[in-house]
């Protein structure tokens, strides 16, 4: 005798990707019930910076994915108490140039970007001033992007999960799944934990840097690796000395590379609370989370290179964690067709706080039998299967 449907879908990981699939999934009236082995957002969500950007994509599938959640965090944001709760901030983000050289590339970089829709605005040399006043002197100028905003990622997921369980999810933390659930034509069943089996005729694997490992227990292969990051955050300081999010053109760069070695470029960014964010760092070391001093040096090096005036202001902290990271730097998301039920939302690396809502959305539509606002081909979760 079979055991009963709990619910109509599973999400594996409560992160920010796994709260927007419980959430939309739940606003298109389905059954949904969100899993973690931890708390929501403690994972790469918890160690992110809060990204919601479009100016380091260049045009393809993943800038029109993060158009499209772009303008769904708008409706988020707008939502009664929402944008304020999670520190919503339209603030823009500027990219900037130290060469003419590097300025033409960057000029050259938007113009694509604009005939793809980005709002992208060249910036002179002597108009940096008026957008950040403390930018150091002798930068051959810029681009502002006015769409890239900000959120605080670990508030974002709560509530977003809130309202998730408003529309009707359920979340059970502290749940590790141990196994997926098939039954003898393939097809998913549901997930195993060890708190007891959870059947549902859909599983969505949103396990961001482990998303390999889950991937794994259902017998097939998506090949997330775990890219390590550091972030520094400063003492507080007055609201509005750093306006945007602000970083070199070298940023693009290393974002798209898929080198396994140290790579790292200056984006500072203020919050909402007073602290600046300083990164960015990456590089494959596996899981390992030694705090590295040289790491954190060089970025606060290269901060001060484009902001002097933090040379005296103090590093209250540091933090790591890791990006999950696929070879061809695109998410997996939609259903994956060696097992079906199963549906792949993860691989975001660090633009999973900004790609999330429009993953959940786009995976809402497939289960609802909607045509997806987006081509998901390029995302096909089996892309990787040799000889494709």
């Amino acid at each position: 005798m079979s055991s009963p449907l709990t619910c109509d879908v599973v999400v594996i990981g409560a992160g920010m990707v796994g709260a927007a699939c419980a959430l939309y999934t739940a606003r298109a009236g389905l059954r949904t019930l969100l899993v973690d082995r931890g708390p929501v957002a403690g994972g790469t969500t918890g160690a992110g910076e809060g990204n919601l950007l479009v100016s380091d994509k260049e045009p393809g599938p993943e800038l029109d994915l993060a158009l499209l959640s772009r303008r769904l965090w708008n409706d988020l944001a707008a939502e009664p108490g929402l944008g304020a709760a999670v520190e919503f901030e339209p603030k823009g983000g500027v990219v900037v140039a130290s060469s003419p050289e590097g300025m033409s590339a960057l000029t050259d970089f938007a113009a694509g970007q604009r005939a793809a829709g980005v709002d992208a605005q060249l910036v002179t040399a002597d108009q940096l001033p008026d957008l950040e006043p403390h930018l150091a002197p002798g930068l051959a100028g810029g681009v502002l992007y006015p769409e890239d905003c900000q959120v605080m990622p670990t508030l974002a997921a709560a509530h977003v999960v809130r309202a998730a369980r408003r529309a009707g999810s359920d979340l059970r933390t502290g749940t590790a799944v141990t196994g997926i659930l098939c039954a003898k034509d393939g097809s998913v069943r549901g997930v195993r934990t060890a708190h007891g089996d959870l059947h549902a005729p859909v599983v969505i694997n949103a396990a961001g840097t482990w998303g390999g490992e889950v991937a794994a227990l259902a017998g097939v292969h998506l090949p997330v690796l775990p890219r390590r990051g550091f972030v520094l955050v400063t003492e507080p300081l007055p609201r509005g000395v750093i306006r945007h999010k602000v970083y070199a053109a070298d940023y693009v760069a290393d974002v798209a590379s898929g080198d396994a070695g140290l790579q790292s470029s200056a984006v500072v960014e203020g919050t909402d609370a007073g602290p600046v964010l300083i990164g960015a760092s990456r590089e494959r070391v596996g899981f390992d989370r030694t705090f590295s001093l040289p790491v954190v040096r060089r970025l606060a090096a290269q901060a001060t290179a484009l902001f002097p005036m933090l040379g005296t202001v103090h590093a209250m902290r540091g933090y790591l964690g890791f990006r999950p990271y696929l070879p061809d730097h695109l998410p997996a998301i939609g259903p994956d067709p060696r097992v079906p039920g199963l549906h792949h939302a993860c691989g975001h690396e660090g633009a999973g706080i900004g790609l999330a809502v429009g993953t959940g959305h786009l995976i809402a539509q497939t289960l609802t039998d909607r045509t997806p606002d987006l081509d998901l081909t390029p995302f096909r979760p089996d892309r990787f299967e040799e000889g494709q």
